[in-house]
């Protein structure tokens, strides 16, 4: 009688295929990590050209601020011939310290005669309160911590722009600084309301 031979089940696999297996996991993890490194790289890439991008702009927006500071500033001091100011001094970026040496606030452009000064805060687009208020806020400090164009003067205000909105317009007015807008190749003095009383510190 011939004997039956029962089929063994197999044990697993084998060395070589083990092998195989690990070495195709390791190509795949490899595969998978260069994918994740240019992505992290085009990240970063990304990330450098919009710091590039917001530097260029930063320096475009300072570059037109001190345009329009420039435009301005110039003879400036005769606007306010009809006020009988007769400014005879204009000062540009001008800082001021207090006794520990600690700056706390600059001035766009300061007019100066023998008896007033005027600080001149200048905005490419006068449009938000926030501006006005601030500057109402540096008029405190300049009289708190004088420079020595201001030194013993009747101290007054006024706000400039290369655009001026309406509403802003009466508000600078409503609480006593004098507005100046550029118009073409000009500045102009505007004309404030008959009650208009110029605020002085």
């Amino acid at each position: 009688m011939a004997a039956t031979v029962t089929p063994q089940p197999q044990m697993g696999l084998t060395f070589e295929q083990v092998w195989a297996a690990l070495m195709e996991t390791r190509d795949n993890v490899n595969k998978m990590a260069a994918r994740v490194d240019q992505a992290s790289a085009a990240v970063k890439e990304m990330a450098a050209k919009v710091d590039r991008v917001s530097e260029n702009v930063g320096g475009v927006n300072q570059s037109m601020g001190e345009l329009v500071e420039t435009l301005i500033s110039a003879r400036l001091w005769e606007k306010f011939d009809a006020y009988s100011y007769n400014f005879q001094r204009a000062y540009r970026r001008v800082e001021l310290f207090d006794d520990t040496n600690r700056k706390r606030t600059d001035i766009d452009i300061l007019l100066t005669n023998g008896e007033y000064a005027m600080a001149v805060e200048v905005k490419r687009h006068l449009d938000t309160k926030d501006d006005i208020d601030h500057h109402l806020r540096r008029m405190e400090l300049i009289r708190q911590f004088p420079p020595n164009q201001c030194g013993g003067k009747k101290l007054l205000g006024a706000m400039a722009g290369g655009a001026v909105d309406a509403d802003m317009l009466d508000y600078a007015h409503s609480v006593g600084l004098f507005v100046l807008e550029l118009t073409g190749d000009s500045v102009r003095l505007a004309t404030p309301p008959a009650e208009f009383k110029p605020r002085q510190w």
